[in-house]
């Protein structure tokens, strides 16, 4: 058990670092890890060497270089020990692992044989429609909709000319209403994505669609394309122009380089854009699999993470990225970390003694600054912030205006901030006292392109997933979602039931909030 490590009690009894007395500028200069295009900054955590020394040997005894290694080979690791479980194996990794010789297990292998099969499908649908759809609708929701949206737009700078993507996913009728109002339907292409083929808000969605399609008078089936599990009520060549599969060895939230981003990304980037961002993925895949512990990039983050949680017991974490391309980036990273982490029980099937995945958010920097970051000051609850920034910005242009660019003001915003958290500022008027000593880092890049981007996703993936393996539950299942849309299933027969004067199982709960809606 994660508490009953050496490395733990160890972990337990150390004094973190004070930031606001200790932060130096040779310190900033000498705590920088490097790797796949990556430095991470870290002086700014609350560790000393002996914490990291500690740390690393939590990852030791917990196994997690091993436990990663056994996940991209394949085996068995979505399941609770003596518990009914999903019993399946984790292979989000297989998807891009389509640049090298795969001296890997043989489900591994399997995988990415399935994957390149569907992406030289991709290739010859896109080759076969180039021209005939300037928009793409994608409809899904959860990891259908947050990976691929946010990727989407954070590589808008690299749309190919004449191409839009727009995503669907609230079964809100506004969500799509407003979509539809923006496009032309007989120039659009729509991608549906649900794995099970039965997604009520996805399926909602869809027919929403198809009734106006119809009512321009246009074939649905010229116009609607299925992202699904094979065999699946939406493997259907009687409905949908094309079917590409996904498996249920990639779980939602880490499907954003299968079939379920690959279409819409293809379709904006091109297919040679969306494999550079598979090449990123796999780069740092490799790196996650490969480089020693204390050279790791997703495993240093997730150590620092369990010590920010564990050990100086922080509860939330603020992703804060200095580039507004990544405007949707921190809500796909609330799902990867919260649904993957956000577990009481451990593999074994007991309760959880320590706490688990913190709360995560965030929005673009500089921005937030004029919004939330009063309370992360100068608040009384301390919370982490994961900055990521760029040296260079997507777009060409950029000016010199007081003799700075934009992009040199929003670098020195993003290390400034850094330096306010740490070091805090003494003032006699209360007022303007800053405290400090509270704990952030910074992710830097050269610049955010297809490589870069895919990197990133798999840096946040591999990140969560260390942590899973070092608290020992399992970070790839989702059962908490799943009694909220059992529940709203039973209220909506009774929606049905009143419509049709029929009768609904009673479920006085739900009633008493109907009746109060005059329903």
């Amino acid at each position: 058990m994660f508490t009953n490590t050496a490395a733990f009690k160890r972990l337990e009894a150390q004094k973190p670092i004070d930031l606001s007395v200790e932060l130096t500028a040779e310190r900033i200069e000498s705590m920088v890890l490097k790797g796949v295009g990556f430095d991470l900054y870290y002086a700014t955590e609350r560790v000393s060497s002996d914490i990291l020394d500690d740390l690393y040997a939590l990852a030791d005894e917990s196994h997690a270089l091993e436990k990663m290694r056994r996940m991209q080979a394949g085996e068995v690791l979505n399941r609770i020990e003596g518990c009914e479980s999903e019993n399946r194996a984790v292979l989000h990794t297989a998807m891009r692992d389509q640049f090298s010789d795969r001296q890997t297990a043989a489900p591994a292998v399997e995988a990415a044989e399935k994957a390149a099969l569907e992406l030289k499908k991709l290739e010859r649908f896109l080759e076969k429609h180039e021209g005939k759809f300037t928009d793409l609708i994608q409809i899904g929701i959860g990891g259908s909709d947050l990976g691929p949206r946010a990727l989407c737009i954070a590589l808008q700078a690299f749309w190919r000319p004449g191409c839009r993507v727009h995503f669907i996913s609230n079964v809100d009728p506004d969500d799509a209403s407003s979509v539809l109002n923006a496009v032309d339907l007989k120039k659009t292409l729509v991608v549906v994505v649900s794995k099970s083929g039965t997604t009520l808000e996805t399926l909602t969605n869809e027919e929403f669609v198809r009734v106006r399609i119809k009512k321009m008078g246009l074939d649905p089936k010229e116009h609607f394309v299925a992202v699904t599990g094979e065999k699946s009520p939406m493997d259907d060549p009687s409905r949908y122009l094309a079917s590409f599969y996904i498996w249920d060895f990639v779980g939602g939230r880490y499907s954003a380089t299968s079939m379920v981003g690959a279409i819409s990304l293809g379709f904006c980037l091109g297919f040679h854009g969306f494999k550079e961002i598979l090449r990123g993925a796999h780069a740092m895949d490799l790196h996650a699999l490969t480089a020693s512990a204390r050279v790791n990039l997703p495993l240093l983050s997730a150590l620092l993470g369990i010590w920010n949680r564990n050990f100086l017991r922080l509860r939330t974490v603020a992703v804060i990225p200095y580039s507004q391309a990544l405007l949707r980036f921190p809500a796909h990273l609330q799902q990867l970390d919260m649904e993957s982490n956000g577990k009481h029980i451990d593999k074994s099937g007991r309760l959880c003694q320590f706490s688990t995945g913190p709360v995560i958010w965030g929005e673009p920097g500089t921005n937030g600054q004029h919004s939330f970051y009063q309370l992360i000051h100068q608040g009384t609850d301390v919370v982490p912030v994961e900055f990521m920034g760029f040296k260079k910005s997507q777009h060409p242009y950029d000016y010199e205006i007081q003799n700075t660019t934009s992009q040199e003001k929003l670098l020195s915003n993003l290390f400034a901030q850094s330096i306010a958290l740490a070091v805090g500022q003494k003032n006699d008027n209360p007022n303007k006292q800053f405290i400090g000593n509270r704990p952030s880092r910074i992710l830097m890049a050269e610049r955010l392109d297809p490589f870069t981007l895919g990197a990133l996703l798999a840096y946040y993936e591999h990140k969560v997933a260390f942590q899973g393996f070092i608290w020992n539950i399992n970070s790839f299942d989702q059962e908490g979602v799943q009694l909220g849309k059992m529940l709203a299933t039973k209220i909506l027969f009774h929606f049905s039931a009143k419509r049709t004067k029929g009768k609904a199982e009673p479920f006085p709960l739900a009633e008493a909030y109907l009746k109060m809606l005059d329903l």
